[in-house]
Order: structure tokens, then sequence, then C-alpha cells
């Protein structure tokens, strides 16, 4: 799903409510049927940890860790013993096996977003949230970016939520919603 709106109409704030990272003023919120909002900071977390994957638009890395330690970190919260293993597999799938032992800075802007892209999917969450995944990227870039998020949200079989701008990208997706001023269309 697609969600399209000129900017500060709310698109990414949504994402944030719906992942349970911002607090709404008021509403709910449910993901399998439980009140995200009803749970602590904590047991939000885990949720998130559970069943989201994140692949926020400032990429969101750490400075002090390599590609393949920003990848492992979700799987290491899990206790994950092959975490090392699936870190290089999927940042081998989105084409940096090369580029492993590198910190962020030394990475062009689409290798941070391909490492983000790894690091959202390596948990194989049953849902994705994209916020402007190609926004700071050029367009071949952000071509190649978009194809290997499809790629890989179809062989995972998980549901993909992402805000854009780009209405190419939207008409990809099965279902677009616009927000204008704040309200859902």
């Amino acid at each position: 799903m697609a969600i399209v709106g000129a900017s500060g109409s709310g698109k990414s704030t949504l994402l944030g409510l719906l992942a349970g990272l911002d607090v709404p003023s008021d509403g709910t919120v449910k993901l399998d049927g439980v009140d995200i909002f009803a749970l602590s900071e904590d047991q939000r977390a885990v949720l998130r940890q559970a069943k989201l994957g994140f692949v926020f638009q400032s990429f969101q890395l750490l400075a002090h860790l390599t590609a393949v330690e920003n990848v492992m970190l979700p799987l290491e919260l899990r206790r994950d013993e092959d975490a090392r293993e699936k870190a290089e597999a999927m940042l081998g799938r989105v084409g940096l096996s090369s580029r492993l032992r590198h910190y962020p800075k030394f990475l062009s802007g689409g290798e941070q977003q391909r490492v983000a892209l790894a690091r959202a999917f390596v948990t194989e969450p049953p849902l994705l949230f994209a916020d402007e995944p190609t926004g700071s990227l050029d367009a071949a870039t952000g071509e190649a970016v978009i194809k290997l998020m499809f790629e890989l949200n179809e062989e995972r079989g998980s549901t993909l939520v992402l805000v854009t701008h780009d209405p190419l990208i939207a008409a990809r997706c099965g279902r677009t919603i616009t927000i204008a001023a704040g309200r859902l269309r």
C-alpha cells in the first residue's frame, strides 16, 4: 500500500503512529487486534521487534557500527545465534557483500539505504513500513532500491506500507491512500 500526499500533510506522522513510534493525541491503533497504545513503550518495542520492519527516510544507521553490525542488531536483540550469517546473507542479497565492514560514513546514500533495507527485512517481519525509501537517492539508485524492496516483499510474503511522493512507485502498489491536510482520502 502506498501513502501519498503533499509535503507536510502527515504521511510520515501516520507511519510513525502505525508503527507505535509516535503517540496519538486521540484514537487507537490496533495490530493483530491489540491496541498498541494500551501497551507500555517497552511492550510496544517488543511488538515492533516481533512484527515490524521500518525503513526510515534518513536511514537511521548507527554511525559506530559497520554495515553488517547495523543489520545484525535486530537479530542480536532477539538473541538469534545466527545473526552474523543472516546479516551477511541479507547484505549479499542487496548487493553489499563487499561493503560488510564499512561504516555508514564510508557508504554512498544508495548503499546506506540498502543497508537500512537489509536491516528491515533480515528479521522477516510480517509488516514492513518504508518512509520515502528513495527520497534522497538519484533516479537509477532509487529504482534499484524500489525494485529490490518489491522483490523482497514478494519473496517474504510480507505486507508493505510505504510513503512516497513518486506516482510511479505508488502505481506499483495494490492500494493507494492519499493524505490531504491531515485527512485520509
